[in-house]
Order: structure tokens, then sequence, then C-alpha cells
């Protein structure tokens, strides 16, 4: 049983309520007092004839205010609570008294050990955990929190130690013992990655530790924070859908959707319904269908590859960056939209516009805000740092701790002109990992195309001559780094050719800085 006492501060008030419980031969079990004038008490249980005359006399004395029964003392609430806390969290907790003894443990560490809780009750701390040195740290004069890496059954920890302190009867605090709260790597990289899908910062997850790709950052920043169409233009792999997401993100639409539509991979009347949706009635559908247009509604819809986009396609999306209506296939009603489009290509959508193959309208529609997104061998700075990241991501989702690269695997995979580009990089490195049977990722473990194998530039079915195609690819790679090298002068010296060579060959491509994007 259990009393709470409301009282006024009078001096000897305890006493009294004391001396009436030994009056009735109570058994006192606990006694708590607190700052806001209330007695505790706690006693067995006791016939209910009993507890009649106790409590009339309780309330007589002077100073008490009110009397009542509780169902808890608070300490035993707060000490209920610790315990279900710490039961709850999933890495190992220990308390220790001030010589290092184990006083407390929560269900983590009887897993880990795989040993009863009575067993580990009393251990020194230093016979469990190694590496940190606890009864040196405890007899210490001067003993602040600290953060040190330990082994806790043969494996790696982050352990935060926590001193415990109790003031004394002056206010000093005294030392009581110690809380050890570990932490794995598996969790370390779990909780970091939640840290950062959760940052505000959408392009943090995108690695930039090159020069080229910085620019390219600063730039995309930028970008999404306008409203207007933007292109991204770079080769297959090089991480054109991961800027368009991180622009999204950072946009004024980023609580509304981010849809995808692959524009090379869709027949055009899949394509077409896909993007505009269906009426009911149509191709003998009882139910129309929303196309992506509708379900993108004051968000942002990715449009990849639209440089392969069919001429009606073409007409129908123009339509929508005019009036921002459309309608649905077999239907007449208008439908008003407010989505802003992000689009990517391979190809030289001005090539296409000279050659018939895209409408110029269009073209100066969606080429607003344009972007060139340099492939992984022009941002050489950003392949180990990627390859780290890579490796952090697929040994947690592996559940295996993460391997070291060797020097020589350093040198291979800088060395390498990834073709593929940062997918190439990702789904070699999550082979290897797979794989992987020590702790050491060297040169052997990537299997990779050499790199003479890999330079295939021109397709087998090319049409044209010999000379059109060596133009061709000429003009892809001016074009590529005059953003990076914004004159004649600098190219010529990047190329090794001459400033009047590469100025003739700027003009007869029609490269400038008003058709590249700088």
């Amino acid at each position: 049983m259990r009393l709470e006492i409301s009282c006024q501060d009078r001096l000897g008030i305890t006493q009294d309520v004391l001396d009436i419980l030994v009056s009735h031969e109570v058994d006192l079990r606990g006694i708590e007092i607190n700052e806001m004038g209330k007695i505790y008490l706690s006693f067995p249980n006791m016939d209910f004839e009993e507890f009649q005359h106790l409590m009339p006399k309780i309330r007589k004395i002077e100073g008490i205010d009110d009397v009542k029964t509780i169902p808890f003392m608070p300490l035993e609430r707060e000490q209920n609570q610790l315990r279900a806390l710490l039961q709850t969290l999933p890495d190992p907790v220990f308390s220790v008294d001030t010589k290092g003894r184990i006083l407390l443990i929560n269900d983590a560490v009887t897993v880990s050990l795989e040993t009863a809780r009575e067993s580990i009750i009393g251990v020194e701390i230093d016979e469990l955990v190694k590496g940190f040195n606890a009864t040196r740290w405890l007899e210490s004069k001067k003993i602040t929190s600290l953060t040190q890496k330990v082994r806790f059954i043969e494996q790696n920890y982050l352990a935060d130690i926590l001193p415990v302190m109790v003031p004394d009867s002056g206010g000093e605090p005294i030392l009581a013992g110690a809380v050890f709260i570990l932490k794995s790597e598996q969790r370390l990289g779990q909780q970091l990655t939640v840290f950062h899908e959760a940052s505000l910062d959408s392009f943090m997850s995108i690695q930039a530790s090159s020069k080229i790709m910085k620019k390219v950052v600063r730039e995309a920043k930028r970008m999404a924070e306008l409203d207007g169409p933007i292109m991204l233009y770079g080769e297959t792999g090089s991480g054109k859908e991961l800027i368009a997401h991180a622009c999204h993100e950072a946009s004024r639409r980023k609580d509304a959707s981010f849809l995808v539509l692959n524009c090379a991979s869709l027949p055009d009347n899949v394509a077409e319904t896909e993007l505009f949706g269906y009426a009911a009635g149509a191709f003998g559908q009882s139910l129309g269908k929303e196309g992506l247009l509708e379900l993108a509604q004051g968000g942002s819809l990715f449009l990849d590859e639209v440089g392969d986009m069919s001429p009606q396609l073409q007409a129908k999306l123009l339509r929508v960056l005019q009036d921002g209506k459309f309608r649905r296939v077999g239907d007449t009603k208008e439908v008003k939209v407010d989505v802003r489009f992000i689009c990517t290509t391979q190809k030289d959508l001005a090539q296409l516009v000279q050659e018939g193959r895209f409408r110029e309208d269009l073209y100066y529609r969606l080429n607003v805000l344009s972007l060139g997104i340099p492939p992984l061998r022009e941002r050489k700075m950003d392949i180990i740092p990627l390859a780290e990241t890579f490796l952090k991501q697929h040994s947690l989702t592996l559940g295996r701790k993460v391997p070291k690269l060797t020097k020589s695997c350093v040198d291979y995979i800088q060395a390498y002109p990834w073709f593929g580009n940062v997918r190439q990089l990702e789904n070699v490195l999550y082979r290897a990992v797979s794989l992987l049977e020590g702790n050491d990722l060297g040169k052997e473990h990537i299997q990779i195309p050499s790199s003479a194998n890999a330079m295939s530039f021109v397709s087998e079915d090319f049409e044209g001559s010999l000379d059109e195609e060596v133009k061709r690819y000429e003009k892809s790679i001016l074009q590529r780094l005059y953003p990076s090298y914004p004159s004649s002068r600098l190219l010529a010296k990047k190329l090794g050719l001459s400033h009047t060579a590469i100025a003739n060959k700027l003009r007869d491509y029609g490269i400038n800085k008003k058709s590249v994007k700088i």
C-alpha cells in the first residue's frame, strides 16, 4: 500500500506521521519527501478496518492537508520507466559502480553474450569490454564523458562512456558510477544513412570532390530555386536522374510528386497514354486513367531521354508547355496542370533540330535551364569517394564489414575510363563486395572489361562516311569540354593543339558561349 500526504512546511511533521505508523505497528518499507511539500509512504497492505482507523489519525496532524492512496511511489515510477527505456534500446548498455562492477544491463547485453543476467551482474566491466581501462578512468581525479573505440565479443564498437554523479548534502557532485552505451559499426551505418536521408540539403548525396562536379552542383542548386524547365545533358549512368531528383527536393514543389517517364523505352502509343492518360471508352476500357501529367500535379515530371520522343508526342508536349493544358487520349475535355519538366538526353538536341528530328520550338521551350553532367572519366577526384560510399552502402545491405580498398585497386579504378560512368562503378563494386571473402578489396576482385575493349564510340551500323563520323565525335568532345575551358586558348592548351586550330573548329561546329551553357 502506498500513500501520498500533502502537507505544509512544518518542522517535525514527518516525525508525527512516523509516530502514528509505529503506534499501529506498520512495517514501513519506503518513504520519500519531495520539494512540493508531499510525503510518500510505502508499507504492506493492511485490513480495511485497521486502515480506516489509520487515515483519520494522519489527517488530524497539524499541517496535513490531504491523504490519499496511490498506485506507486515516484521513485518506483522513475525506476520502471528507466528500466523500460533501457530494455527497449537496441544497443548494449552497462551501468557500473565506482569500482567498475556491473550493476545493471539491458536485454541487448544478455542476447549478445547469450548468458543469463545473473551471471553478468557483479562482473568487472573490463572483463567484457576491451580496449578501455574503466577502472583507471573511474579512479582518475577528473572524470568527464568520452567516446572510445572498444571491443565487445570480438567486434568493434563505439562506446559513449558517461559518469553518474550524485550531489552530496552541500550540492557538490560525487561519483556514483558510470554508464557504457555501445554502438556497433552496423548500427552507426544505419543511423548515418537515416541522417543523410533526413538532411535538408538534397544535394548532400551527390559526390562532388572534383572542381567540375562542384560547379555542376552549384549551378543545379540555383536552377532548383527557379521554376523553369531544366535540361540535363550527359552520358548514360552519369547521374542525371540523381541531379534531377535533388533539384525537385530543393524546389518549392518538394512536397508534391516526382514522377518519371523514359521516352526511349516505350512505344509511342504506350508513352502517350502513360503521359496523358486516356478517357473512359478509349481502347474499349470502361474506366479512364490519369496520366503522369495529372498525377504529378504541383510537382515535377522527369522525362528521361526526351530526344527519343516521337513527333506526335513532341507536338502535344509543346502545347502543355505553352498553355498548361492537354487532353487525355480519346477525350475532348481539356485538363489544366501545373508541372515542372526536368528532361535529360544523351543526344545533341541542337543537331537533331538541324536534322528535322526534334521540334525547334520545343527545343527552345525545354532548353531554358541547361546543365551538362560530366562523365566519370572527367571527374577522377570523385571516383574513390564514390567507391567508398558504394562499399559502405552495399556492405550495410549485405550485413558485412566494410572492406578496405588496396592501393592496387585504388590505382586500377582511378585509371579505368568507366564508359558506363557512376552506374557501372556501383554495379562493379556490388558484385565485388557480394563475392568477397576477406576484408581487403584488391584489383583482382574488380571484374570489368579492359579499357581497350570498352572503347567503342561508333555503332557498327552507323550511316555516313568515316570523315563525317570523326567530325561528329570531334564536335561532341569540344562541346563537352567547352563549359570547363570556355575560350579557344584554354581549350587549345587542354587538347595540345594550336589556338588557331581550335578557334577554327569551334567556329565550324558553331560552339560558343551562346550555343553552349557555361
